[in-house]
This record gives structure tokens, C-alpha cells and sequence, in this order.
């Protein structure tokens, strides 16, 4: 047998002599080789034909395709091997291992799927994912990633958490962005859209087919593994994390506050947008243009889904997330408001039938046993402290209070003092208001309460005090005058 370069000579030779013999002599060969070759060439045959020799393999290869069968392409190559050793092989493990491999090829081709490509319509369908976001502050974040399937347009939304809150009123942010929602949206199985299989079918969130049904369309989940469901969502969410998850490809600088990943997301969604797609040949904000007539209108108020979870308002003036208390307006004592976190804050809404969803209370988030109380969330506070008001509990006790705020100054003060004889006191200093009238009898009182004159009999001195001096308070001593004895009489010890 002659090698290529031999053959690519031999009929180099021919092609320039066009004769048998010349050309055997110019390569060195006989002219019935030449003949030959030249013959092969003209009927379309390779030069030499293929020679297939016994292989050590033939009388196993049945047998080694069996076990790539039973094991549904999952069997080693050295395990085939030692079967087929067992069995009398003697060819090499290296020979073994190209024929399991050929042998695995096989069978993947008679099991591949076959996928039709999927064209959407326009106004149809809108997938979203979710995608690991950055750390900031120690805490992770996550990027909600929505596609429209049609014109390609892509929207970046940073989160907290991945609540069921929160994916609605991503929701409503994405369909407020594209200007309306299309007819299904497309998702995966996540806890927060399925909450279980039966017989292979997803049983829908109720609340998310509440949410759907409030924007007019219907929520799918995917096949699992399905690339034409869920390729679009998934390369959406690639492409957000490698522009927006600091690595060491992209070179980015870590977030130092929650804002800045937020406003790197809003930046994203513009550029991605405005640049041209690879399928549509033109960027995606003009074909969504043509898409819009297509999307159907949404209610102005979003669902009240998007506003949280619900609280209800205890006596305190207060409720409670995450183990730790919130202040919020008096007048929502007794009712129910909607909570949620909002990047590094709470906040606390009310829904009004008539007047629509309003904020009523704005926090920064705080950790258990530190409350958070706004005092102007509260009544003003009186001069007099709540316990410190009288407050009568039968009509002998009214009609002293009714004498003026002298009396109440005055039962104040002599309860503070423990005055004797409190309750004996109100009935004396009623008889005198119904002899000399009530006005004097409070002017007394008053009078009394300042001195600290709370003994028996010292409220008919103050009255006939006042009556012949008319000094409307009793006389002070003067810092001048003292009951305590002098010194003067040690002078004389020892004298």
C-alpha cells in the first residue's frame, strides 16, 4: 500500500503525462499501479479502500452495549470492563473506554429531546426570575428579573427578600414600567407562586392568583428543565448579575448602601434597553413601543398585596415586625394596616375604600428591645399627669371637685401630704360652702393647699382670716423671724 503523499504523486504524475507508463516512470512505481489509482479517482472511490479487520471487540460489543442500555448511560467504563474481562476479553481498557463512549453517544441520541422553537406574540407573555444579588452591610440582596418575551425588554428590580410582598409589588413596578400587563406571566416553581404538586400538577398560590387576577392575567409556571419556558427569564437574570454583582470580571466596587445597588439597577434597565438586540436587529424600547397597543391597561392602585403584611394597631398606639415595636398615629388604635420593609426602613400604610392607600408611619428599621416611638404619633401630654387628676366616684366626691380648683389643688395636696381625716375634711368644707357660699370656701382651699395648712379647724381660720383681713392668701413669716432659741444663754456656762 502506498501512503497519501505517494498516492498525491502518482496521480500528480498522470495528470501531467496523461500516460500510464511516463507517469510510473516520473514517480517510481509500476504503470498498472498507476492504472489502478487512476481508476479509483475516476469512479469517485477513496484510493485505498477501507480494509476491516477482526477487532477483540466484535464478539463483546453487544454485550457492552446491554450494559450502557441497563444503566440508562450511567456505567463506568472500567466497571464494563471488568464484566467483560470476566466474560474472556482481551483487548485494552483504553479500547473499552472508546467504545463506551461511542456506545453512551448512541443511546443520548435516540433519548435527546427535541425542542421547537418558540415564537411568541406580541402583548403575550412576560417571564421573570429571581437571581442572587450582592451583599451589602452583611445582609444579601436579591435581583427580580422580568422579560418580555416579544419586544425583549428587560426590567432590574433590587430587594430585600424574596416575600410574597415584595414579588407582587415587583409586579406592579414591572407592569407599570412597560405601561400595562400582558395576557400570562411566567414564572418558576418558587414557594410564592406554587405552594405544591398533586399528580404533577402546580397548585397555584392563592394569593398570587388573587394578585393576577386583580392585573387581568394569568400566572404559569414552567417545565421544569424546558429551555423555551424559561431560557429568556434565565438569560435575563445572567446578564443582570454579571453587571451588577461585584467579581473579579467586572472590576466592580462593592455597594455601600442599598440606594446605590437600586440606582445601578434603574441604570442597567436604560442601557440594556436602549442598546440593540442580537434577534430583533433594533434595541427593545422601540419594539415595546409596538408591543404597548398590545398590553392591556392596570388598575391605578396597586394590590394591596404590595403593601405588606398586616398588623393590627394595638391600645399601645403600637405594632409589631420582626419581634420589635413600632409607633404609629393614635387614631389607627384598633385597626388594620399593611407593613413592609422598604430598603433600610418600615413602612406602615392604610388603605381607605374613599381615599386609597396613604403612608402613615415611616421608620428606620431598629433590632429587638429597641423600639421605635415617635412622640408626635401620641396625644399632647397634660401639665397635670393622669394620675394626678381627680376624678370623682360618687356625689359627695363631685360636689367637693364642683367647689373649684381650689379643692382640687387642695385634695391633691393634702393627699400628697397624708393629711388625716381627708374624706371627713371634704364634708366640713361643704357645710361651710353652704353657709358663706362656695367661691370664699374655694378661695380657702386654694389658700390652704399653697401653706400646707391641712390640720383640723385650719380651713375656718383661713375663711375668717380672709373675711377680716380680705388678704386672699394667709400671712408668711418672714425669712427674719425664727421660733428657734438662740445661743445666747451658753454664754454664761462656766461663768
Amino acid at each position: 500500500m502506498k501512503s497519501e503523499g505517494e498516492i498525491v504523486e502518482i496521480l500528480a504524475a498522470y495528470d501531467l503525462t496523461r500516460s500510464f507508463r511516463a507517469a510510473a516512470e516520473l514517480a517510481g512505481t509500476d504503470h498498472h499501479t498507476v492504472a489502478r489509482y487512476v481508476a479509483r479517482r475516476d469512479a469517485g472511490l477513496p484510493a485505498e479502500p477501507r480494509l476491516d479487520r477482526d477487532r477483540l471487540m466484535d464478539g463483546f460489543r453487544d454485550k457492552l452495549v446491554e450494559l450502557v442500555e441497563a444503566s440508562n448511560g450511567h456505567v463506568r467504563a472500567d466497571v464494563a470492563h471488568d464484566k467483560l474481562v470476566a466474560m474472556g476479553y482481551q483487548g485494552s481498557g483504553r479500547t473499552t473506554r472508546r467504545e463506551t463512549a461511542a456506545a453512551k453517544r448512541a443511546l443520548r441520541s435516540g433519548q435527546r429531546r427535541v425542542f421547537r422553537p418558540w415564537i411568541p406574540e406580541p402583548g403575550g407573555w412576560l417571564q421573570f426570575d429571581w437571581g442572587a444579588g450582592p451583599t451589602i452591610a452583611g445582609r444579601a440582596t436579591s435581583l427580580f428579573c422580568a422579560w418580555l418575551a416579544w419586544s425583549r425588554f428587560r426590567v432590574v428590580i433590587a430587594c430585600w427578600d424574596r416575600t410574597e410582598p415584595t414579588l407582587i409589588a415587583c409586579l406592579d413596578a414591572t407592569f407599570r414600567a412597560l405601561g400595562g400587563a400582558p395576557t400570562h406571566v411566567l414564572t418558576d416553581n418558587e414557594k410564592t407562586v406554587t405552594v405544591g404538586h398533586v399528580a404533577g400538577i402546580a397548585v397555584r398560590n392563592p394569593d398570587l392568583v388573587a394578585a393576577g387576577r386583580y392585573y387581568g392575567v394569568s400566572v404559569q409556571t414552567c417545565v421544569v428543565a424546558d429551555p423555551q419556558s424559561k431560557g429568556g427569564s434565565e438569560a435575563t437574570v445572567r446578564v443582570a448579575k454579571a453587571d451588577l454583582v461585584p467579581t473579579d470580571a467586572n472590576l466592580l466596587d462593592d455597594y455601600a448602601a442599598f440606594a446605590d445597588l437600586k440606582a445601578a439597577c434603574e441604570l442597567f434597565t436604560e442601557q440594556v434597553n436602549a442598546r440593540p438586540h442580537r434577534l430583533l436587529g433594533r434595541p427593545p424600547v422601540e419594539a415595546l413601543a409596538e408591543e404597548h397597543v398590545h398590553l392591556h391597561p392596570i388598575p391605578a392602585l396597586p394590590h394591596v398585596a404590595t403593601f405588606g403584611t398586616t398588623r393590627t394597631v394595638s391600645r399601645d398606639s403600637t405594632i409589631s415586625f420582626g419581634g420589635v415595636r413600632y409607633s404609629v398615629p393614635h387614631r389607627l388604635i384598633d385597626t388594620r394596616v399593611w407593613v413592609r420593609e422598604h430598603g433600610d426602613e418600615l413602612v406602615v400604610v392604610t388603605v381607605d375604600s374613599a381615599h386609597g392607600p396613604a403612608e402613615a408611619a415611616r421608620h428606620a428599621k431598629s433590632t429587638k428591645g429597641h423600639p421605635r416611638i415617635i412622640d408626635a404619633h401620641y396625644p399632647p401630654r397634660s401639665s397635670v399627669p393622669a394620675s394626678k387628676t381627680p376624678r370623682a366616684r360618687d356625689p359627695h366626691e363631685q360636689a367637693f371637685l364642683d367647689l373649684g380648683d381650689g379643692a382640687r389643688s387642695w385634695l391633691i395636696e393634702a393627699a400628697a401630704c397624708g393629711a388625716h381625716r381627708v374624706r371627713a375634711k371634704l364634708g366640713e368644707a361643704l357645710e361651710l360652702a353652704r353657709l358663706v357660699g362656695a367661691e370664699p370656701v374655694d378661695r380657702a382651699l386654694g389658700a390652704a393647699a399653697l401653706a400646707g395648712r391641712f390640720g383640723d379647724g385650719d380651713l375656718a381660720a383661713l375663711l375668717d382670716h380672709q373675711r377680716h383681713s380680705g388678704h386672699a392668701a394667709p400671712l408668711q413669716p418672714s425669712g427674719d423671724a425664727s421660733l428657734q432659741q438662740g445661743l445666747s444663754g451658753w454664754e454664761q456656762l462656766g461663768q
